[in-house]
């Protein structure tokens, strides 16, 4: 008797090796085209005037009067809102940051943009994976293989750093472990923790929003890439990569060793 086949829902391939049928292709796409119509709709309605510094200036005392009346809502809606911001990849990821922190405080706000930016995160991770991992993972050239072995091998001092450090954009972070086999529990872990120092900076300006806007001033949304910031932040994706550099470093020398061994 054959086993069943672990993936229900890869196409159907004769022994050709030539696709006979879409039948079963759809629902594997379903998630991720349902993300990427959201984002489409988003700009086609002109989204990003809805999420914008501007339009949180404009209604800032009409969302406090909310939150006054009912503050428990007021979270949910804030954090629904969050990760469907995050999910669907769309751009105000640090002004929603800084509204959590004028609505909640640093602390609260902090707390919540942790953990809606991880579901929202985990979201894309999930809809990413189950369209492509496992067609690439029977696709894709051997130095792609290469490249994912190396990675899962330092996963968690990668990924780390990648959210440390906003080099790449938050949505490319998102994609990039699922093409690569990266576990989900290990992604939502590195997720969770290397968010916390960016988004606590932005809750910490929203914070201060009110102040700022009554000045007559704007938040500075690159605050994160200035010294007094990035600097740290450069510091802890170094404390994340030293597990990696002491690995690479115990292999040379065993490398070392039994090259000179066989001399």
């Amino acid at each position: 008797m054959s086993e069943p086949d672990p993936h229900p829902y890869t196409d159907m391939v004769d022994q050709n090796g030539t696709h006979n049928g879409t039948g079963h292709r759809w629902p594997r796409w379903l998630p991720l085209t349902i993300l990427a119509g959201g984002l489409v709709l988003f700009f086609g309605l002109d989204g990003t005037q809805l999420i914008s510094l501007q339009t949180l200036a404009d209604h800032k005392d009409d969302l406090q009067q909310f939150l006054r009346r009912a503050p428990i809502l007021t979270l949910l809606l804030y954090m629904l809102s969050y990760i469907v911001v995050v999910a669907f990849s769309l751009p105000g990821g640090a002004v929603m940051t800084i509204l959590g922190g004028f609505l909640f405080g640093t602390l609260l706000g902090g707390i919540i943009v942790v953990f809606a930016a991880t579901i929202g995160a985990t979201v894309v991770f999930l809809a990413a994976r189950t369209a492509f991992h496992d067609r690439l993972a029977t696709k894709v050239s051997p130095w792609i293989k290469r490249f994912e072995q190396g990675f899962q091998d330092g996963a968690v001092s990668y990924l780390l750093v990648l959210r440390l450090v906003p080099v790449f954009p938050f949505f490319i972070v998102n994609l990039a472990p699922a093409f690569l086999g990266i576990s989900l529990r290990l992604y939502m872990f590195t997720t969770f923790i290397g968010i916390i120092p960016g988004s606590f900076v932005y809750a910490s300006i929203g914070n201060g929003l009110d102040a700022l806007l009554t000045a007559g001033q704007n938040p500075d949304l690159g605050l994160i890439f200035q010294p007094a910031v990035l600097m740290p932040l450069l510091g802890l994706s170094v404390l994340a990569l030293l597990p990696l550099i002491y690995k690479k470093v115990i292999q040379h020398k065993g490398q070392t060793h039994d090259r000179s061994s066989k001399n």
